[in-house]
């Protein structure tokens, strides 16, 4: 994936043009989530995002997490507290690629500048540059049915990239993919985060996948979820792909384990 910056124009509101000076790109502040049904999935979850983090949240099934990314999409509206963000600059990729099968790989990608009523010969030019940055040079023609789920999940990454993120949101991306293919993405999406410059908020089950990836760690209770460890990872960027394999890694990947044993408990 390419080093280049990818942009079209600067959609800041007022939030996020005072926060994102100070550094802060996301912020839940003592947040509650109560479902019409009485459900309550979460409560007094308080936690930020600064600009060039990346900020992973395990927990058990069921805990909440997903909610998080729904509440600060704007998808739904916390019942409790506030989440603040820019959501003129916001990117979400789900579990799913969500691609739309009649459209073409840059049709996929132009999806999100033709809404922003973005011209034909700009988004074309934004859309480019997103498919080259995520390795799909060559499959621009090609349709979703003829893709691996690796690459369909590349283009899922391409069409946010296009909005130019400020802050990106990872629903579980890779938990269908094989575990080589969910390893070369997790370095590709490594190196996207440090060209690219977003914050990034990932939700993931694997343990060592969050280890990998991330700048901190959050673990969250069983439903109604809260945050009940944090972790600062000590690795620094680029990481290589043999860090997987320090004792290092295997100690911090251990030390949210048993944290995450707890939110059992």
């Amino acid at each position: 994936m390419g080093e280049q910056r990818l942009c079209y124009g600067d959609p800041r509101n007022g939030w996020s043009a005072v926060n994102e000076a100070n550094g802060m790109a996301l912020r839940f502040d003592r947040v509650g989530m109560t479902y019409p049904d009485g459900t309550e999935a979460l409560r007094e979850v308080s936690f930020g995002l600064q600009a060039g983090e990346f900020v992973t949240v395990v927990g058990p099934s069921g805990c909440g997490k997903s909610t998080l990314l729904r509440l600060a999409s704007g998808l739904l509206d916390e019942t409790a507290g506030a989440v603040h963000v820019d959501r003129d600059r916001l990117g979400y990729v789900f579990q799913d690629a969500t691609l739309l099968p009649w459209r073409t790989v840059r049709m996929n990608v132009e999806l999100l500048p033709e809404l922003h009523g973005i011209n034909s010969k700009e988004r074309g030019h934004i859309a480019s540059k997103a498919i080259e940055l995520v390795g799909l040079i060559g499959f621009e023609e090609y349709y979703p049915k003829r893709l691996s789920g690796g690459m369909r999940m590349r283009v899922s990454l391409a069409r946010s990239l296009t909005l130019d993120p400020s802050v990106f949101l990872f629903d579980e991306p890779f938990g269908a993919l094989d575990e080589i293919t969910r390893e070369r993405l997790n370095s590709e999406l490594l190196a996207l985060f440090r060209s690219q410059g977003f914050a990034g908020l990932f939700i993931t089950h694997n343990i060592f996948e969050a280890v990998y990836m991330s700048t901190r760690v959050l673990v969250m209770s069983a439903r109604p979820g809260r945050i009940i460890a944090e972790f600062e990872i000590p690795f620094s960027y680029p990481r290589d792909e043999d860090l997987r394999f320090q004792p290092e890694f295997a100690q911090m990947g251990n030390k949210v384990s048993q944290a995450l044993r707890k939110a059992y408990e």
